[in-house]
């Protein structure tokens, strides 16, 4: 049946666009760009962009730095100290005193090194004693240690910037490049050990005094232990400080030093109710977790410095949205609905946090993958003065580019940039279309 004229006259109904549409996408293309003239925040645009890639940039420094500090930290402690060291104490009645001597060393040396998971254990003597040459002096920590041992300590026999020949070892000492440099000393060199627990004499105990030839100088790659470490042939470490038939610990290398506290539970058992297990982290875990909140401290405040730069996003969009109030109620009368609008202004804020998180994850990793050439420059400029070992324990500043870090500090800003985005796209979709095509 005909509907007469009516039905030509009839209105289609309307179809709603797809969410994220491409003229959605063009609209706010059109509205980043926009110049001065037109009423657009360009400026404002740049900005945010920048303090985006600059902040990122940023994270991704830190993390970066933080990593590599630890690993550099770690790798250094691992390899030149035992990652456990198996004490034993005993209360000898007679004096009142606790003995710490190992007397049957060769025999707990072997039931330590049979535990599964170790890769190496030995005997050692340990003392601290003055060293001194050329008329200096400087206090050392002895380690006594046969050539076989010393061969399997990496950041000492693998040093790459040492001295001499590590198999003249038996015909002399080994030291630290710290206590070489403090000493002046230099291979085939003679050092002067004084230890006040000396020769016991019928007028009381006088130091002992010995000389050594020099035979290896090592830089185990961590200041304190370049700075104090001394190496001394076993039986030559037990006749200077009085200790022959014993040793006072057993250095145990394993095979995964990250699991150390559950290596000494088993050491312990083997070793017997008189010993007394320590892991690397008791000696080192203090700084480690002093290292861990200025991490969290440092993550803190660059994950504020994001949020700060994103909340140029909110001012450059007020900002839009108040220049663009005509736009909008015309957008609103030709029937766009207010996801669109709110879509619209969305994808403008995302689009600044996107590019600017890109251009910071550029800048982050160039920055770390260069880093070494960048600090000698800075080191250079400043004179020499920006990195102290002494305070730092380490000899150049570390880096280690992790993809999960990257991975961190991309979502951190994305995350930021697209929830701050929302509030002033929420603005612009509620704009009454009458009120914002009056007041224009």
């Amino acid at each position: 049946m005909d509907e007469g004229p009516e039905a030509s006259h009839r209105e289609a109904p309307m179809t709603r666009a797809a969410p994220f549409a491409a003229f959605e996408f063009l609209i706010a293309w059109r509205y980043l760009r926009a110049k001065r003239a037109e009423g657009g925040v360009s400026a404002m645009t740049w900005i945010s962009l920048i303090g985006i890639a600059l902040a990122v940039a940023a994270l991704i420094i830190v993390l970066a730095v933080r990593s590599g500090f630890r690993t550099e930290f770690v790798d250094a402690i691992l390899g030149a100290n035992a990652h456990v060291t198996v004490y034993e104490q005993r209360f000898d009645g007679p004096s009142g005193r606790f003995d710490y001597r190992i007397e049957e060393f060769e025999a707990l040396t072997a039931q330590v090194q049979a535990v599964p998971g170790v890769t190496r254990a030995a005997p050692l003597i340990r003392g601290q004693v003055m060293g001194t040459a050329n008329d200096q002096n400087h206090g050392v920590i002895v380690f006594g240690i046969t050539l076989e041992d010393l061969k399997t300590i990496p950041n000492v026999a693998g040093s790459e910037r040492s001295q001499g020949d590590i198999d003249d070892f038996s015909q002399g000492v080994a030291i630290g490049s710290g206590v070489a440099k403090a000493l002046r000393l230099a291979i085939g060199d003679r050092i002067k050990l004084i230890s006040p627990n000396g020769v016991r004499t019928a007028f009381g105990t006088s130091p002992r005094v010995k000389s050594y030839t020099v035979s290896y100088i090592f830089t185990a790659g961590h200041y304190n232990i370049d700075q104090t470490r001394l190496y001394l042939p076993f039986e030559e470490a037990q006749s200077f400080f009085n200790k022959e038939g014993f040793a006072d610990q057993i250095e145990v290398f394993v095979d995964a030093p990250e699991q150390a506290e559950v290596m000494a539970r088993k050491l312990r058992e083997a070793a017997g109710e008189s010993a007394v297990v320590e892991t690397w982290r008791d000696y080192a875990g203090g700084f480690l977790r002093a290292l861990a909140v200025e991490d969290n401290v440092m993550l803190v405040i660059m994950i504020v410095l994001i949020l700060l730069s994103t909340m140029n996003i909110i001012s450059g969009l007020i900002m839009l949205v108040k220049n663009k109030g005509r736009d909008i109620g015309i957008l609103r009368t030709i029937g766009l609905s207010e996801g669109t609008v709110l879509r619209v202004f969305f994808l403008c804020g995302a689009g600044i946090g996107l590019v600017g998180t890109l251009l910071g994850v550029i800048v982050g990793v160039v920055f770390v993958v260069n880093i070494d050439a960048i600090f000698s420059l800075v080191n250079y400029l400043s004179g020499g003065q920006v990195w102290d070992p002494s305070i730092r324990g380490i000899y150049h500043l570390p880096s280690e580019l992790r993809g999960v870090d990257v991975l961190n500090a991309v979502g951190i800003s994305l995350f930021l940039s697209f929830f701050i985005t929302i509030f002033p796209a929420r603005r612009a979709a509620r704009m009454n279309p009458v009120e914002a095509l009056r007041n224009e």
